[in-house]
């Protein structure tokens, strides 16, 4: 099975049976855990409807966004929806914040999430973060949580970022990244994809290709050791990193 299938099926079965893959596999904690470890306050999980964290992110990209009323943003790899329902409280009714992921799954839970509580400025859309489904040049911010990394091609992920971003647009990734190489039997594993381990960047290359695109004044703003319970190889190899970029 491909990648890019074999990810799709797994997020598939984590959005209708509610088990967190860090829950499962990866990080050994439960779904709140998971998020209260990675950046989430616990007044961010109150102001979310609970069903939208599940414990899927490395970060909390909406936390350092610094976004204002009116402003439109795209989600990429949105999952439950918990970024985009936050993003959403902070561009208010003014504003609007697209969600777009590949898991039929996910997108139909976290539409029922929007229409049962109300979220009015909100909207989900199927497609691949490698081809967004959005216009060019109608975002002010570009988010994502953990997702460039299950991509196997991370360069067109960040040519479709810019191309959706506004000139002056800003691009605020949370993501994992890795210190030197991983095992090859790491690298190997669909397992180890889907949790975002085995398709990270060494750190620097990750940087780099966002330049490439055409990104200016990108850095790293925050980064942590990932913890990693599965295997003794992986520990101090994996690092979750806030970056930030702009569009020229």
């Amino acid at each position: 099975m491909k990648v890019k299938e074999f990810v799709k099926k797994r997020y598939g079965e984590i959005a209708t049976t509610e088990e967190s893959c860090c829950s499962s596999t990866c990080c050994g904690s439960s779904a709140t855990d998971v998020a209260l470890r990675i950046g989430y306050s616990e007044e961010d999980l109150r102001r979310v409807p609970a069903a939208s964290s599940m414990g899927l992110g490395c970060g909390n990209p909406v936390a350092v966004a610094e976004l204002e009323e009116g402003e439109t943003v795209v989600d990429l790899g949105s999952g439950g929806g918990i970024d985009v329902f936050l993003a959403a409280h902070k561009v208010g009714a003014a504003g609007k914040v697209i969600g777009v992921d590949m898991t039929e799954e996910m997108i139909d839970k976290a539409r029922d999430i929007a229409a049962q509580y109300g979220y009015e400025n909100v909207e989900f859309r199927l497609g691949e973060i490698e081809d967004l489904p959005v216009e060019d040049g109608v975002a002010d911010v570009v988010i994502s949580n953990c997702v460039v990394s299950l991509s196997p091609d991370k360069e067109q992920v960040f040519r479709e970022a810019y191309r959706v971003l506004k000139p002056g647009g800003r691009l605020f990734v949370s993501d994992l990244v890795t210190e030197g190489d991983l095992p090859l039997e790491v690298k190997q594993s669909l397992g180890a994809w889907a949790c975002c381990i085995a398709g990270a960047l060494e750190k620097g290359r990750y940087l780099e290709t966002i330049r490439r695109v055409g990104f200016k004044a990108v850095r790293i703003t925050a980064e942590s050791t990932y913890a990693i319970d599965v295997s003794q190889d992986l520990r101090g190899k994996i690092t979750s990193v806030q970056v930030e970029a702009h569009r020229r």
